[in-house]
């Protein structure tokens, strides 16, 4: 049962209906094509298939791809177990009139918070930037541009993808700590065999 109820902000609401004003199916088409690549089966896919290949890898490259993979994991089921408890219409839903230019009607009509893709790529763009620090500008623009389709298409409202991508963060954070201890554990047994 849904507890909580977040009304978007007027800021949300502007943002919409300039989205609804502006659209035609041609931006649709294209926005609900780029936003494939934030959805949780492409992400887990090429995750899952990283982890595969970094089998045979040194440990590092193993524990890295160990953390991507479940770091995509876990924010794939935080957005799920959110959307149980929160209350929140989805724009496509209340902003958009009878001439619906392309829209389209997105998943269930009161999960627009949080948006699930803006916190996947959050997540990735976290991950990837600790990995590849000189390419951090290049993920996080990337990944905004990204998770700013679900806005286009209607689908979220700005508030939930901001939310999204900085939970997303978050998360991939917090699960860093872990894969940072086991890197340093690995090079602590490499450095002790070294010694002998």
């Amino acid at each position: 049962m849904r507890q909580i109820s977040i009304p978007p902000t007027s800021e949300d609401r502007s943002l919409a209906r300039f989205a609804a004003r502006h659209t035609t199916p041609a931006i649709q088409k294209c926005a609900r094509a780029a936003t494939w690549a934030a959805d949780e089966h492409v992400l887990s896919a090429i995750s899952v298939a990283i982890w595969i290949l970094s089998r045979n890898r040194d440990r590092k490259q193993r524990i890295v791809a160990d953390h991507l993979l479940a770091t995509v994991a876990v924010s794939t089921a935080l957005p799920h177990i959110l959307k149980q408890a929160v209350d929140q219409e989805r724009p496509d839903r209340c902003m958009v009139g009878n001439n619906r230019r392309g829209v389209e009607t997105s998943g269930k009509p009161r999960d627009a918070f949080p948006s699930g893709h803006a916190t996947h790529v959050g997540a990735v763009a976290s991950a990837l930037s600790w990995f590849y620090p000189k390419q951090a500008p290049l993920f996080w623009t990337l990944s905004g541009g990204l998770a700013m389709t679900r806005v286009a298409v209607l689908a979220h409202w700005a508030s939930d993808v901001l939310v999204g991508m900085a939970m997303g963060a978050g998360l991939e954070r917090a699960l860093r700590k872990v894969a940072q201890s086991r890197i340093q554990s690995s090079s602590y047994e490499v450095c002790s065999m070294m010694k002998r």
